[in-house]
This record gives C-alpha cells, sequence and structure tokens, in this order.
C-alpha cells in the first residue's frame, strides 16, 4: 500500500506529516526562505561594513574577505543541502535541517510563533554567520600569518598585518550587524504599532489616573521616555562592543600563550583553542538572544 504525504498550507499546519513522521514540505519552505534570506543579509552585513571600514587600515580589509569566504561557504553549502530535498533526510541535508529546526523551535518558545514567523530569517542567519566566522579565526594561521618584523630582544616575529583577520575581531563588523539589526527593529516596531503607536509607547502615560496625578504621569513619562530612547540607540553600541569584547580578547590570549615561551609554544595554546571554540558558540547564541528577547520582544509586548 503506497504511502500518503500530506503537504500542509503553513508551517504550523499539524497535517503536515508523513507516516514517517517527518514534515518535509514546511522543512523545505524553511531551508530556501533562510537560504535566500541569508544571501540578502550577509550581503547587507558586509556592504555596511565595508562603508564604516572605507578609510580603515589594510588589516580591516583581511578581516572582511574572512566574512566573504565564511558567507560564501555557507550559501554555497545551504544551497546544496537544499538541492534536492528527501523525504528521509540523510548527511548534509539532515544537518541542515537540524540545524534550522532547531533554531525555530527555540526562537518560538522565546519570542512566539507570530513573531518568529516574521523574524526567524534574521535571527538564524545572524546565529550561523557568527558562529562560523568566530570559528574560522581559530584556523591555525589566521591572524599570525602575515607581515611583521623581529623583536630584536626576544627574537620572535610579530605580525603587524595579518595575512588574514578573525572577521568578528573587527569592530567595523559587530557594528555594521549591530547597525542592521537596530534599522529592522525600527521597521518591524513601526509596523506593528504604526509611528504614533511606536511614540505613544515610548512617551505616553501609563494606568488610569486622574486630575493633577494625570499630568505629573504625563510629565513624569515624558521624560522617562527621553531615557528610553536613549538606552534604545545605545543598543546597537552594546550589542557590537561585547561580541567584538570577547572575540578580540579570545585572540589576545591565544596570541600570548603562543609567544610567552618559544619552546612550548605549541602546546600552550591548546586548552584556549577548546575553550575558544565554546565561546563562538556562547557568543553566537548571546548576540541572538539579546536580539530576539530585548529588541523585537519589545514590539510583541508594546503591541
Amino acid at each position: 500500500m503506497a504511502r500518503q504525504v500530506v503537504v500542509p498550507t503553513r508551517w504550523d499546519d499539524p497535517a503536515g506529516i508523513t507516516d514517517f513522521g517527518y514534515s518535509c514540505a514546511p522543512k523545505k519552505m524553511r531551508n530556501r526562505f533562510v537560504l535566500l534570506s541569508s544571501l540578502a543579509l550577509l550581503c547587507s552585513v558586509a556592504f555596511v561594513a565595508s562603508a564604516i571600514a572605507a578609510e580603515a587600515e589594510p588589516a580591516h580589509a583581511n578581516s572582511m574577505l574572512v566574512t566573504w569566504i565564511v558567507a560564501a561557504g555557507i550559501i554555497v553549502f545551504a544551497q546544496i543541502a537544499t538541492r534536492n530535498i528527501k523525504p528521509l533526510p540523510s548527511g548534509i541535508q539532515n544537518f541542515w535541517e537540524w540545524l534550522v529546526e532547531s533554531l525555530y523551535n527555540f526562537l518560538e518558545n522565546i519570542i512566539g510563533r507570530e513573531l518568529v514567523s516574521k523574524t526567524f530569517w534574521f535571527f538564524a542567519t545572524i546565529f550561523i554567520f557568527i558562529l562560523f566566522v568566530n570559528w574560522f579565526g581559530l584556523i591555525p594561521g589566521v591572524g599570525t600569518i602575515g607581515w611583521g618584523h623581529h623583536d630584536p630582544s626576544t627574537g620572535v616575529f610579530h605580525v603587524d598585518r595579518p595575512l588574514l583577520r578573525g572577521g568578528n575581531a573587527d569592530l567595523n563588523m559587530t557594528t555594521a550587524m549591530a547597525a542592521i539589526f537596530f534599522v529592522l527593529w525600527l521597521i518591524w516596531a513601526i509596523q506593528a504599532q504604526g509611528v504614533a503607536g511606536f511614540l505613544k509607547h515610548l512617551f505616553a502615560p501609563k494606568g488610569e489616573t486622574t486630575g493633577i496625578l494625570k499630568v505629573l504621569m504625563a510629565v513624569i513619562f515624558f521624560m522617562v521616555g527621553w531615557l528610553e530612547v536613549v538606552s534604545i540607540l545605545f543598543r546597537p553600541i552594546s550589542l557590537s562592543f561585547r561580541l567584538f569584547g570577547n572575540i578580540y580578547a579570545g585572540e589576545s590570549i591565544l596570541e600570548a600563550m603562543s609567544t610567552m615561551n618559544p619552546y612550548v609554544s605549541w602546546l600552550l595554546p591548546i586548552p584556549f583553542y577548546f575553550m575558544e571554540i565554546l565561546v563562538g558558540v556562547v557568543q553566537a547564541l548571546v548576540f541572538m538572544l539579546l536580539t530576539a528577547d530585548g529588541g523585537v520582544h519589545d514590539v510583541d509586548r508594546a503591541t
């Protein structure tokens, strides 16, 4: 007897399962959606970072090259993984669907089904991109091969201009991602509330009051609204410096360990390499969660 496959019309259609308990149509749409949106977002991030670093030192161009390599690798990998969707996934299709579905379910539990269906493309791309940029920076040779000078006192060669440099160890890159999130947050907030509703959420008094107390509360909430504006403007700054600081600190620790003692320079960085692999995952997750819960969730609470 032939197996019947029910194709859902929406991602959340509970009927979209096969006899294997597997929903292939929603995954296919989601994978393709993430692939196309990843291409658009990664190109936007690279463009913004390039504009920020246009007058910077050549080392910044080397970090931009790393981000382009990682972005191209992610897009090609996703394209290969979703080229021929099978009902029973295997190999790289299985890995890609596991990654995308895990992120989708994780975010759905945090910001809700309605918001995740609207913003998942951004958060999934940000997490995957930051994760692999962080890990790419740990490849031996990234940041350690390039042009430099010999220290006459120690005889150690110091790299002044690396051939390749970790993407998120460049403040221009993290600033670009934070700036794009800030613009998207404004768009999502205005779409959900309108311009008047957005301003009302910032400055209008909350609660039911009358008389002189109502006037007093209006003045207080108007002043508090300006504090909220300042905090909103500082969000992309804190996001960019948090990611940059953690990744740059990891790079500095690895460099210090590798130059501390010439006789064991190959051994000392190894424990810190494993730590930085974990830090790469944690920082990608933290950036995604701070933008999701601290930014987009504000839109949901305001509506």
